[in-house]
């Protein structure tokens, strides 16, 4: 019996064999345990960010730091949400081609704009208190409830600050990658022979990161050159306001559309995540690199201040590329194969991270003063985090239409595995 189906690339001009529905969703279940990583990564940097060894604006300073957590930062903020991104627009290619373009962009509409608006009003007065109770501790006593009524009162500036000033800002720059990668698409459509090599074009750049042992010093060129724009060394987080940000919104598009065009040759993103002792040598010698020079940040005035932010940028970028291939490749070779627990926390992983910050840093706040190693703190906040967030799951969205909104419809395939439509 013929296994395959075949779905027009973006241009309409060429074919694409992927796999049916069952035998996708068994091969494909590392990937939502990958985006479950990812999110699951992210708790885990905010819940660290109050144990920096200076003060970084965040909304508390714990007592007992690290010099370790900084490393820390540097590492998983590099790769975190480019990993994220990757993987969305993976999905995101697979739900187009097999549901088409209308039932995608319903489910974008959804699956993302609907709770980053919802989202923003409800966990915004939240984290507005959260950094007053914080302020307040660091000076003495927090008083919880007023914190929270000024919180709330917060809404009333509105349209000042609409929408920017939270973590959800990815769901934002998602909703503008798709619709410019869609916007993308049906230009090549339109355009004939140029469009069918334009997107060829594309398909060799694809198979180039995937398959040569260049492919990641080569992209992190233009890469590099992106970051070199960023306010800080590194990746800046776009939540000051609604206008793109432009270094931020090409990287992110950059992963985005990889992902994208990995998904149109169902095995480039097997072989961009080959584990192979070059790429852990070379992800190895990134992040030594990266940390070691980004101490020259606060030196503006070295006289070679120009060669070491281009060659930190180098570094970083290298450093996310790797990162992001030997995550999925990590994955692959552990959580392939049909798991309940990872299937169950990879369901649970987007409603983890949508809720997550308030509680984060209310438990930031509440931890702050305790004379506890920080270590000890850090495992609590995130393990209290997850916890909390799995409980308000189960009660609040698993079986309920906001698990339906965040997890898509769920359809029972012929193996009798439960599948979601991404």
């Amino acid at each position: 019996m013929n296994t395959t189906a075949h779905v027009s690339l973006p241009t309409g001009k060429e074919t694409n064999a992927v796999p049916t529905e069952t035998q996708s969703t068994a091969r494909l279940d590392y990937l939502d345990a990958v985006r479950a990583f990812a999110l699951l990564l992210g708790v885990v940097f905010h819940a660290g960010l109050s144990f920096m060894p200076m003060f970084i604006g965040w909304a508390v300073m714990d007592i007992s730091t690290s010099q370790w957590i900084p490393l820390f930062t540097l590492i998983s903020h590099s790769f975190r949400m480019e990993l994220f991104f990757l993987i969305a627009g993976f999905f995101s290619h697979m739900v187009l081609t097999r549901r088409g373009l209308q039932t995608f962009v319903v489910s974008r509409f959804w699956r993302i704009a609907v709770p980053f608006v919802l989202g923003w009003f409800v966990l915004r007065p939240l984290l507005v208190s959260g950094w007053i109770m914080g302020g307040e501790s660091m000076r003495g006593d927090a008083d919880v409830w007023a914190a929270l009524l000024e919180g709330f009162v917060s809404l009333s500036t509105l349209p000042q600050e609409l929408f920017v000033g939270t973590h959800l800002w990815f769901l934002y720059y998602i909703l503008i990658i798709t619709a410019g990668v869609l916007l993308v698409r049906f230009a090549l459509e339109q355009t004939g022979v140029f469009g069918t090599w334009l997107s060829g074009l594309a398909a060799r750049a694809a198979r180039f990161l995937c398959e040569s042992g260049f492919g990641i010093i080569v992209v992190a060129v233009p890469t590099a050159g992106c970051l070199w724009f960023m306010n800080h060394w590194g990746m800046d987080t776009p939540d000051k306001s609604l206008l793109p940000h432009i270094p931020v919104t090409l990287i992110y598009t950059g992963f985005f559309s990889c992902g994208w065009l990995m998904q149109r040759h169902t095995t480039r993103i097997e072989t961009f995540a080959r584990i192979t002792g070059t790429k852990v040598s070379l992800c190895i010698l990134a992040i030594i690199g990266a940390a070691v020079l980004s101490q020259y940040e606060a030196q503006p005035g070295h006289e070679q201040y120009t060669y070491l932010k281009a060659l930190y940028m180098l570094c970083y970028a290298v450093m996310m590329w790797s990162l992001v291939a030997l995550t999925i490749g990590v994955c692959k070779k552990w959580l392939s194969g049909q798991n309940a627990l990872v299937r169950y926390f990879a369901d649970g992983a987007y409603w983890l991270y949508l809720i997550h910050l308030p509680i984060v840093v209310w438990l930031q706040v509440a931890f702050a003063e305790l004379p506890l190693h920080w270590s000890v703190k850090l495992c609590s906040i995130s393990g209290l985090t997850v916890a909390i967030s799995f409980v308000l799951y189960e009660v609040m969205v698993r079986r309920t239409v906001i698990g339906r909104v965040l997890n898509g419809q769920r359809q029972l395939v012929k193996s009798g595995i439960n599948a979601s439509v991404r």
